[in-house]
């Protein structure tokens, strides 16, 4: 059941950002070149929702569909933060995706799309292969 809610819900989400037009690449290229500020409004609205949505957790208490108890640890800001966030910026303003879209992207008949979506596995791929070698 819990798979069917799950893909229910990305199919839910991928109609959300195509109608939102968050997945429009013309949309983040105006976003990085600060010419509109749907997207920020959009990116503020996101965090705003996550922040309050994650209070309400706390508070409640609340467990996972498997009964488990639903932790926020803290994690803290290094360099490799950093680099990864800048590197995931550019990647993001070249392809005009981040995860989430791409897929909603590839969906919607935008075959550039696996183009992102085959450079986003291999890049997820070589950190793998290298993340026990960084600091």
């Amino acid at each position: 059941m819990n798979n069917y809610i799950s893909i229910l819900s990305g199919i839910i989400f991928g109609v959300i950002l195509t109608k939102s037009e968050v997945i429009s690449w013309f949309r983040i290229q105006k976003m990085f070149l600060f010419e509109e500020p749907y997207m920020y409004l959009i990116i503020g609205t996101a965090v705003a929702v996550g922040a309050f949505s994650v209070l309400i957790l706390k508070k409640i208490k609340m467990k996972s569909f498997t009964k488990e108890k639903i932790e926020f640890p803290g994690k803290d800001l290094n360099k490799g933060t950093v680099i990864g966030g800048i590197i995931f910026g550019i990647g993001w303003a070249i392809t005009g995706a981040c995860p989430g879209p791409i897929f909603a992207q590839i969906g919607a008949g935008e075959s550039a799309a696996v183009a992102t979506l085959v450079g986003a596995v291999a890049g997820v791929y070589i950190f793998n292969m290298i993340k026990s070698k960084l600091p």
